[in-house]
């Protein structure tokens, strides 16, 4: 079972286990990972999974689909490694991942 970081704003670091093929977003909000809410449970509508994905693990997911650039855009606090935890499926090779969550 692959183990997961989240660096909160508040500079806590929580390291909760994950399932193989959940989203980021799905374990932080099953861990009550603060400033992850998943209001549209990870129907890509919403930017409330925003969070930030550092290298070498950015290279573990596929890019950004269209559809979640065009969400990202509207985050006030965007940088180049934003990601929606929604679009972040967890596999093995993720474990020891860090995801920053964003300023909620």
């Amino acid at each position: 079972m692959p183990k997961v970081q989240f660096k909160t704003s508040s500079g806590e670091v929580r390291t909760v286990d994950a399932d193989e093929g959940e989203s980021l977003m799905q374990v932080a909000v099953r861990n009550g990972v603060p400033g992850i809410l998943g209001e549209c449970g990870g129907e890509l509508s919403c930017a409330t999974c925003h969070m930030y994905i550092a290298e070498p693990w950015a290279t573990h997911f596929s890019p950004a689909s269209d559809d979640e650039q065009d969400l990202l855009e509207m985050a006030d606090d965007r940088r180049p490694e934003s990601r929606l935890g929604c679009q972040l499926k967890v596999s093995e090779s993720a474990d020891g991942l860090v995801a920053e969550v964003a300023q909620p």
